[in-house]
């Protein structure tokens, strides 16, 4: 089974579909494929039959569609990348670029090229994407998140008499 996540912002990352389009076409994908697209239009493969799709999923369900795949194709997001470690899971990141209107600018290349040097394959083509699916990456064994998260480390670094910043972070923690 593969698992593709590609994000729920506002953007399409119809470049994504189309390469899982192709590789069912071709039948380098041929086992069960799982779909959380967000805001991408998946009329292209909503109908195959190998394909379960859903906009958004809950997190303990996306971890279950991960823990049962043999491969994870996702969005290069900071949050979806920590959990694919965390559940390791095999996994290829596919960042979305500005320049096809999937994202507002390039951080999710930069990320990924970040990650590289730790062992985090990402892929900028069809081909990158081929050879991972029929070669699935091994687990990447570094835990380069181990520091605080973003919102523990400013809540440290800025005391609470700051309340209405502080309130704000705490309520997204």
């Amino acid at each position: 089974m593969i698992t593709v996540t590609l994000g729920t912002i506002g953007y399409p990352f119809e470049r994504a579909l189309v390469w899982i389009e192709q590789l069912l076409e071709t039948k380098v994908i041929d086992e069960p494929v799982f779909v959380q697209y967000g805001s991408s239009n998946i009329e292209s493969i909503a109908r195959h039959p190998l394909v379960t799709a859903m906009p958004t999923v809950p997190r303990p369900s996306l971890e279950r569609w991960v823990d049962q795949s043999r491969l994870v194709i996702a969005h290069a997001g900071q949050g979806t990348t920590r959990m694919l470690i965390e559940r390791e899971a095999h996994f290829i990141l596919l960042p979305r670029l500005a320049q096809h209107g999937e994202h507002v600018d390039n951080h999710q290349l930069a990320f990924a090229q970040s990650t590289q040097s730790l062992g985090v394959l990402h892929g900028l083509s069809l081909t990158a994407l081929r050879s991972a699916v029929l070669n699935p990456p091994p687990l990447v064994e570094t835990d380069f998140f181990d520091g605080p998260k973003l919102s523990t480390h400013l809540l440290q670094k800025y005391p609470a008499s700051q309340s209405r910043r502080v309130k704000l972070l705490q309520s997204v923690q």
